[in-house]
């Protein structure tokens, strides 16, 4: 199929070229209407696969996902300079328009980490590109991991110091959530004392940066850590780079899954195999991605079109 012609490929140009015309990103009526339509658009299941595409959407593709990013961070900024207006933010944290989207996927991460890691609960959790508007580690903590501490990492100064405002008046919280401003390129050995490490979406806008993130994780997490990245499916890889599990050496890809419903972000989870010169070469995976079967579970009652488990596939 010439996915160039298709409907759906032809109206997020479309949305592109009114997008990259816009004076500013920041929330407004028409951008708030333009990424509106644009999410709408790519949030049906399609079988389109961004990949195949011919060079020149995909440059749009690559430039759509950075204007995403863009516009992400500030509307995430703007709500949370408001939030942190309030004497207890978090008590109104559904002034923010994508907050059930948020409780949605924390619900499906928690999930899927709980039916892998059912033997522990996590001590001490990173968030890789936390932001200002910290809301899945803010969801974690308050709901499903709440004698977990949480560490979250970003470079830019002034998103750390707006979602540390939201938190530190909330006495449990402000003891359990830290923030630190670096490039997750510069931790190191500190990344050993993780028990699990969840990597947002926009850590690594395209593959070779996303690539050389996983891979510096892979140098320094702990053996036996798991990894939690969010990707994208379909027609959704419009908004958010892809993580293809041939990506993950150095990891144990276990289970990779596909929402449907408004959740727009894939969940892949993945643990760290010990870091000898053969299991880092030669992780556990098949030889090739194209080898890999999907099948259709529900976890949860949350709406899901695939699961890849290796595990039972190797087993």
């Amino acid at each position: 199929m010439v996915w160039e012609k298709d409907p759906l490929v032809q109206k997020v140009c479309e949305l592109y070229d009114q997008i990259s015309s816009l004076e500013s990103l920041k929330p407004s009526k028409d951008v708030n209407m333009l990424f509106t339509q644009l999410v709408f658009t790519c949030m049906p299941p399609s079988p389109i696969d961004v990949t195949k595409l011919c060079k020149r959407i995909q440059e749009i593709r690559f430039k759509l996902i950075r204007l995403c990013g863009e516009a992400e961070g500030l509307l995430e900024s703007h709500f949370s300079t408001i939030l942190g207006s309030y004497e207890n933010p978090l008590h109104h944290l559904n002034i923010f328009p994508y907050y059930s989207n948020y409780l949605k996927l924390s619900l499906l991460e928690f999930d899927i980490l709980k039916k892998h890691c059912s033997d522990y609960v996590p001590n001490k959790v990173a968030f890789v590109g936390s932001g200002p508007l910290p809301l899945t580690s803010i969801v974690l903590a308050s709901f499903h991991l709440t004698t977990t501490s949480f560490h979250n990492y970003d470079i830019d100064p002034s998103a750390n110091s707006k979602a540390l405002q939201l938190v530190s008046s909330d006495p449990d919280l402000s003891e359990r959530m830290f923030f630190h401003t670096t490039d997750i390129i510069d931790v190191t050995y500190a990344l050993k004392d993780y028990d699990v490490v969840f990597l947002a979406a926009l850590v690594g806008m395209d593959k070779d940066a996303k690539v050389r993130v996983i891979d510096h994780l892979a140098k320094y997490m702990a053996p036996g850590a798991v990894l939690m990245l969010r990707s994208a499916h379909g027609a959704r890889a419009f908004l958010y780079p892809v993580v293809d599990p041939c990506d993950l050496t150095g990891f144990e890809v276990l289970s990779v899954f596909h929402p449907t419903d408004e959740v727009i972000n894939s969940v892949v989870i993945a643990r760290k195999v010990p870091t000898t010169k053969h299991t880092v070469e030669n992780p556990k995976l098949p030889d090739k991605c194209s080898d890999i079967d999907m099948f259709s579970p529900l976890l949860n009652h949350v709406n899901l079109i695939e699961e890849l488990d290796i595990e039972d596939q190797l087993s």
